[in-house]
């Protein structure tokens, strides 16, 4: 069942997305749980508390934000089920679930990146970069804009897209909300800064934790993606893989922008700027770090073939789980 409903997901969300019009009217999930994290983090994280209470308080937070989310994704489920015939079942759970899935928006957002080179130069691309990532866009040269969309597209291709239907596949709803609940504290509070030293760690943690599968399944999914792409080189996404994926700060977004960069021939990461401060990343790939325009759109590429074949995966297991 679980299975159905993430391929139910994957289909819905690919065609239609979430409309603007819902988000205007309703707003989307992730904003209904990043209100709940927003207003702890004013009340339960007070700069004049100890260290200790406002890690424990952050730790409380993400307990509760889980079960909170957990009881409303098994009582969807539950009434979907109860209401409902099977298929049809899976059917409504799916189109719920597509909203928590952002294959289609992240596509929007990358391609709109490589547009705004191409029209307005390196003014739109730093306008549209500064969409998707959190790095100081007037420190990007044009490169620099195209090599953080490659970034973010491979990056957020583990998070946004196979995690959460990853989640969806093994625990249902609740698992995937969950997923979603801790991505999204992770995103909000889970920094080094002095005020989230603290009341962030155990979403930062946790949210390490929840990634790792999805993380290393993503770059299979662009090494096999690259053996289909022309010009795509899947060796030397295995090498970039197996050489470099360790070398991110981040234990899991190294290994899709590994893939990412070997299959390319690019080099991704290295030194960055945020809030004016350099980050002295190292580099992944050996490829070449002059990034263009043309370079996001053949990272698009690989990325929608790796969609592709994550959901034909998906539909393969469903087929032989029902025969």
């Amino acid at each position: 069942m679980f299975l159905a409903v993430a391929l139910a997901a994957l289909i819905i969300e690919a065609l239609f997305g979430y409309p603007q019009a819902l988000v205007r009217r309703i707003g989307h999930p992730v904003m209904w749980i990043g209100a709940l994290i927003a207003w702890a983090d004013a009340h339960w994280n007070r700069a004049s508390d100890s260290f200790r209470a406002r890690r424990v308080r952050g730790v409380v937070l993400v307990l509760l934000l889980g079960m909170a989310v957990a009881s409303v994704g098994l009582a969807l489920a539950a009434d979907a089920h109860w209401a409902l015939p099977e298929p049809f079942a899976a059917l409504v759970l799916g189109l719920v679930a597509s909203s928590l899935l952002a294959q289609r928006s992240l596509d929007q957002h990358v391609s709109a990146v490589a547009s705004a080179l191409d029209k307005e130069g390196i003014a739109g691309g730093r306008r549209a970069v500064s969409m998707i990532v959190g790095r100081d866009p007037e420190s990007l040269d044009q490169a620099g804009v195209a090599r953080a969309a490659i970034e973010s597209l491979a990056e957020n291709f583990s998070d946004g897209v196979v995690a959460p239907l990853f989640w969806l596949a093994v625990a249902g709803l609740p698992g995937m909300l969950v997923y979603k609940a801790l991505n999204t504290a992770d995103s909000m509070i889970g920094h080094l800064s002095e005020r989230h030293r603290a009341f962030g760690w155990a979403a930062a943690r946790l949210d390490d934790l929840v990634n790792l599968p999805a993380s290393r399944l993503s770059a299979v999914w662009l090494v096999l993606a690259a053996c289909v792409i022309p010009g795509a080189a899947p060796r030397e996404a295995i090498r970039a893989v197996w050489h470099g994926a360790h070398k991110h700060r981040s234990p899991n977004a190294g290994w899709p922008e590994a893939a990412m960069a070997g299959a390319l021939g690019l080099r991704l990461a290295g030194p960055r700027v945020y809030h004016g401060q350099i980050v002295e990343d190292a580099w992944i790939g050996a490829g070449r770090a002059e990034a263009e325009a043309r370079d996001i759109r053949r990272a698009l590429s690989l990325y929608r073939a790796a969609c592709m074949i994550q959901g034909l995966v998906i539909a393969g297991l469903v087929i032989a789980v029902s025969q």
